[in-house]
């Protein structure tokens, strides 16, 4: 079965002060992460974490960026290639106020 050439995919999840693997680049794709969205639905202001990881190299994205109470942080400026294997990890500075929302254009490997 042949692969899609073009897929998109979009990824959200509630953070929490362990790091938490938010999206993988699946076997035989690039993962192209055109947007990330951090929001704040707590009652305090708090921080965040986003980080690439390849190998065994963790690259953060942000650390410790503040998301104001009632507010949201857009953690990237620009496009993220992500490699088959590479994968992005996100944490809260607290549990339970933070949620994250990835989309990924994910794109077949020739």
């Amino acid at each position: 079965m042949a692969l899609a050439l073009n897929r998109f995919q979009t990824e959200t999840l509630e953070l929490t002060t362990g790091n938490q693997t938010v999206y993988t680049a699946p076997n035989g794709y690039t993962g192209i992460v055109l947007y990330a969205h951090i929001t704040n639905y707590g009652a305090a202001a708090t921080t965040t974490t986003l980080a690439h990881v390849r190998g065994g190299t963790t690259t953060e994205i942000i650390k410790e960026a503040e998301v104001p109470v009632n507010d949201a942080y857009v953690p990237m400026d620009g496009k993220l290639v992500l490699e088959t294997g590479d994968y992005l990890v996100a944490s809260a500075g607290v549990d339970s106020t933070l949620k994250i929302i990835v989309s990924v254009l994910e794109t077949a490997n020739a």
